[in-house]
């Protein structure tokens, strides 16, 4: 039986407790958090912790904490020589205290609280100084569901930086594209059936191959019609002409 403490109850940090207290072969021993954690009801009979010198023994210490405090509570774990890591896409290893074996297990996945998510869609990111922690975290990776690589930080950092542009970056041009069509009385939902239906050309074609639109045709009269409805929001107007430019640059 796999031993399991997991530090932090932000979006990551829930959403593994759920489906490490899901999974068979794995005890989920203790939860810990600076403040108490609204937890459902399924989970009431795991043990909560607010003290770091009450933390349990385990196998492995899952920080699942913003990156500002990833090394700060690492230096204060009050124990050593036991496995820790963190789930940061962008934070180096040796940001965390050699007092302990160090890792890395870092879900590559949007996480939100409310959202439910099946760890068999969540690549698990694998980096440790030693090689049996590697074993082990595999083996972890597998019996929650998901799919595991071993990732060095170099690539680790650049996967983080791509999922930026995949996923937050689009959210906010979808966000930007909510508020055009609301301000026209439309409603959002007409575009998911596009929204959807680019999102799996890239399953099939390659983004080279998958993009469309009047920036790659060069149709400069459409382009001239879309600035000229975005002169009343320079930043948007701004940020489509970056965008344009960009496809133009990538399609020659």
């Amino acid at each position: 039986m796999i031993t399991v403490v997991v530090l932090g109850a932000g979006n990551v940090g829930t959403h593994l407790c759920k489906a490490i207290h899901a999974s068979e072969g794995i005890k989920l021993v203790q939860w810990y958090n600076r403040s108490k954690i609204n937890i459902s009801n399924h989970m009431t009979a795991v043990e909560q912790c607010y003290n770091l010198s009450k933390l349990a023994t385990a196998d492995v210490y899952i920080m699942a904490v913003s990156d500002n405090h990833v090394e700060s509570l690492s230096n204060q774990l009050p124990f050593e020589n036991r496995l820790v890591v963190h789930t940061s896409g962008s934070v180096s290893m040796r940001h965390l205290n050699k007092k302990n074996r160090r890792g890395v297990f870092y879900p590559l996945q949007t996480f939100s609280k409310l959202a439910e998510l099946d760890f068999k869609d969540v690549p698990m990111c694998i980096e440790t100084t030693i090689k049996k922690d590697r074993s082990f975290l595999m083996s972890l990776a597998k019996a929650i569901g998901s799919p595991a690589y071993k990732i060095n930080s170099e690539q680790r950092q650049t996967l983080h930086l791509s999922a930026v542009f995949v996923n937050n970056f689009t959210n906010q041009l979808y966000r930007i594209a909510h508020e055009l069509v609301d301000k026209q009385g439309l409603d959002f939902e007409i575009l998911n059936p596009l929204i959807l239906e680019t999102a799996k050309k890239v399953l099939i074609f390659s983004p080279y191959m998958a993009q469309t639109g009047p920036a790659k045709r060069r149709d400069n009269k459409t382009l001239k019609t879309h600035l000229n409805l975005l002169e009343k929001n320079p930043n948007y107007k701004e940020l489509y002409e970056q965008i344009t430019k960009s496809i133009q640059k990538t399609h020659g």
